[in-house]
């Protein structure tokens, strides 16, 4: 059963939605507060969020802004009777995945709920795994105090590791997001990994990244739930 987060001030609508996503085995809590719904999110793992834009305590748009900011990448729903262009923009530029406006089908709310919780949104720009932090904006990556300096394929192998945390990723997936369709040779990938653990594991600190033999690659700290 998907598990979502309803943010929604129109009650009659928000009990609707909450009845009938039940019926499509869709869990659904629900609050009507934007900003009473942070602690919600940061205390549960949803499949996705649906955000109403006017919203009490604080914008739809301010809270997935807030989401993105703290590295939170479950896929995000605007669900608004605002349909001008600039609103539908001004989504996507908060970091939202998908926007559905007012008055929508039941079934095409199901089929995006559905749709997105397959994947975890690509938007969030900051991550962190024990003291490994990793900011996309800033191009930044520390492990405690100590600046991490990358090579381009190194940021990107770490990034992968760490969008995909707790869970492992395959070698195939990683050479696919590394170099697409041209991966150089067989040892590139394991060339590149040695190099990525010398930098993260620092000598005293909890290692991070680990092979799953015949599965892949994972990074994640001992406290991280197993997912993969």
């Amino acid at each position: 059963m998907l598990h979502v987060l309803l943010v929604e001030d129109d009650l009659d609508l928000a009990h609707t939605l909450v009845d009938y996503l039940a019926l499509e085995q869709i869990e659904c809590d629900h609050i009507a507060n934007g900003s009473a719904a942070e602690s919600l999110i940061n205390d549960n793992r949803y499949d996705a969020l649906i955000l109403d834009v006017n919203l009490p305590g604080q914008s739809g748009f301010h809270l997935c802004e807030k989401v993105r900011a703290d590295g939170n990448d479950t896929p995000v729903l605007m669900l608004t009777a605002r349909d001008a262009l600039h609103d539908k923009l001004t989504g996507f530029e908060v970091g939202s995945d998908d926007y559905l406006v007012k008055p929508f089908e039941m079934a095409e709310l199901v089929a995006r709920i559905k749709a997105l919780a397959m994947r975890r949104s690509g938007q969030a720009k900051r991550f962190q795994v024990a003291d490994l932090m990793m900011d996309i904006q800033q191009h930044q990556a520390t492990r405690g105090a100590v600046a991490l300096r990358l090579s381009p394929t190194g940021w990107k192998l770490l990034e992968t590791l760490m969008r995909a945390s707790p869970k492992v990723v395959s070698k195939q997936a990683l050479e696919q997001a590394l170099w697409g369709d041209e991966v150089p040779n067989t040892d590139s990938l394991k060339v590149h990994l040695h190099k990525l653990r010398k930098q993260v594991d620092l000598p005293g600190l909890e290692p991070l990244i680990h092979t799953v033999t015949h599965h892949g690659v994972v990074l994640k700290s001992g406290s991280d739930k197993e997912t993969g």
